[in-house]
């Protein structure tokens, strides 16, 4: 019996949802080229049959992650995402609906979006994308750990300067050489991480700083990178283009020069030259016509499969995790890469013991893409794929298209942690005084099994550990202590409900629900009766 297309582009639209706010929390689990696999499927199922229409399409919203946690500040206008381009075709299409428009390409820098806006020429906020419609206003961090960004510039009236907030790779480099203990995973996540530090001044001291490289001043004519320039920013470099091959060109040209920026990119943005043009051109809820993102090919080297390991996450599935020797790719040391599920480990045949191709495209997680079967030598092992939880012994069970493996025991140890470190997290009751390290211990002698269990600890009794002295425990509890006022949309993130993503929790917060127990007890019916909410999501809200 065919999948009902309304059921499955609703199912698509979860998953998207999900792995967006996976991203925007810096823990994906897929790659770049598998989450455009999903974007596809669901842009080509919604082509197939028309008479689907999701009230709340992904596809159509700009690509940023939902959660803002700061104070917020609506943006002047929308901070849309772009739509992106891999093929030589894509760019044709692109190119060809502007006939005689020229076009000016720039590197697409990976970094944080940030809307910077001045009156009477002094500083007057800073504001990251958030959502694409509201920003987390960070302002007074931006100042400290942003170095460079003008705090006035010589104009009248308001001005607002698009632009991204990347952490160099010397900067970065530098800080990890220097703090071998807390090393910084990429310069993308370190520059996220640094903007939304409660102490910037100790980023500052620490050399863990950012740069803002300007790109747009909102409502300027057509020379916009020379009129940023003597206001005082730092612009990136932009290649004039007359035509499709002007820009085909620049686009190469671009990519040759990655090794030599100190900063990473992800791909090259190609838009209209001409302001008037571009602001013809309008837009869709989710990117602008007149421009567009080209995606370069992800960066490739090889190097020898070690091991592999069966981790299992908080909410039960079990992945693949490939060891390797170390390697030089994407702009950091890689050791560790994902095999993604048991299906493309077979599929692509890598066994123990290959040489494997390991690529990297700004993700924060490197896949291995296959193997070299040419230069095996007869040593290799098959990657044996376990039967039962490595955690607690559970037999597991198979699920979906690519064979992934789940654990179903809610008292797997593994599960619980992971969950404790999600509900301690930033994006969910944020007890930043509460480290990994110490929520591990603790599960591990059995005083932490449940988010609740935080709630209980007192100072006197965490100083029963080693190492655990009267300053850092009470810390650790006012840290807990503050949580308390996390609200339900964080506690349902913190919660790691499967199939549930950030989306979900705002989706019934708008519906009027307030309190978890009136979810628990709602049933699955009523939550299915809120828009975009599914019948899986509804089920596992509810189980």
């Amino acid at each position: 019996m065919a999948a009902d297309p309304e059921q499955q582009a609703r199912d698509l639209a979860e998953q998207i949802d999900r792995h967006r706010g996976l991203y925007a929390r810096g823990v994906p689990e897929l790659v770049d080229a598998d989450y455009d696999a999903l974007e596809d499927e669901l842009r080509a199922l919604l082509g197939a049959h028309p008479e689907v229409e999701l009230e709340d399409n992904p596809l159509e919203r700009p690509w940023a992650p939902e959660l803002v946690p700061g104070q917020t500040i609506r943006h002047s206008r929308p901070m849309l995402s772009l739509e992106k381009a891999t093929a030589p075709g894509q760019l044709d299409v692109f190119c060809g609906r502007f006939p005689g428009q020229a076009f000016r390409v720039t590197p697409k820098l990976d970094g944080i979006s940030l809307a910077v806006a001045y009156m009477g020429g002094e500083l007057d906020h800073v504001a990251t994308r958030g959502d694409g419609r509201d920003g987390e206003r960070v302002t007074d961090k931006a100042k400290i750990v942003v170095l460079g960004l003008p705090h006035s510039v010589p104009a009248e009236g308001r001005v607002e300067i698009r632009g991204e907030a990347v952490m160099l790779r010397s900067v970065w480099e530098a800080y990890n050489d220097t703090h071998p203990d807390k090393p910084l995973t990429n310069p993308r996540n370190a520059a996220a991480g640094t903007l939304v530090h409660k102490s910037p001044e100790t980023c500052l001291a620490e050399g863990r700083t950012l740069r803002f490289f300007a790109f747009d001043l909102l409502g300027d004519e057509d020379d916009v990178s020379s009129r940023l320039v003597e206001m005082g920013f730092e612009a990136p470099d932009v290649f004039e283009a007359a035509g499709v091959e002007d820009v085909r060109t620049a686009i190469e040209t671009i990519g040759e020069r990655r090794t030599e920026y100190d900063f990473d990119i992800d791909g090259a943005v190609v838009r209209l030259a001409s302001r008037r043009a571009y602001e013809a051109a309008g837009a869709s809820s989710a990117a602008p016509r007149g421009a567009l993102a080209w995606k370069y090919p992800a960066e490739e080297r090889t190097t020898v499969l070690r091991a592999v390991t069966w981790p299992v996450g908080k909410i039960g599935r079990v992945v693949p995790r490939a060891e390797v020797e170390p390697v030089f790719v994407g702009g950091t040391t890689v050791t560790f890469a994902t095999l993604h599920n048991p299906r493309l480990v077979a599929e692509r045949d890598i066994r123990i013991g290959d040489t494997v191709r390991i690529m990297r495209r700004g993700d924060v997680i490197p896949f291995i893409a296959g193997s070299v079967a040419e230069q095996r030598t007869g040593d290799e092992q098959p990657i044996e794929v376990p039967t039962h939880c490595p955690s607690c012994g559970t037999e597991l069970v198979v699920r979906g298209t690519g064979d992934e493996l789940w654990c179903e025991n809610l008292q797997c140890p593994a599960q619980a942690v992971r969950r404790l470190i999600h509900w301690s997290s930033r994006h969910a009751a944020d007890m930043e005084g509460v480290g990994t390290t110490w929520i591990e211990k603790l599960a591990e002698d059995g005083v932490l099994e449940r988010p609740s269990d935080f709630y209980a600890l007192t100072a006197e009794r965490l100083q029963e550990y080693e190492r655990m002295g009267e300053t850092l425990s009470t810390s650790m509890v006012a840290s807990i202590e503050r949580s308390k006022r996390l609200g339900l949309r964080r506690a349902l993130i913190g919660l790691a409900i499967p199939m549930a993503s950030e989306g979900t929790a705002k989706r019934l917060c708008l519906a009027g629900y307030e309190r978890l127990e009136d979810i628990a007890t709602a049933g699955a019916e009523a939550l299915e009766a809120i828009r975009d909410i599914g019948p899986k999501v509804a089920q596992s809200m509810v189980a």
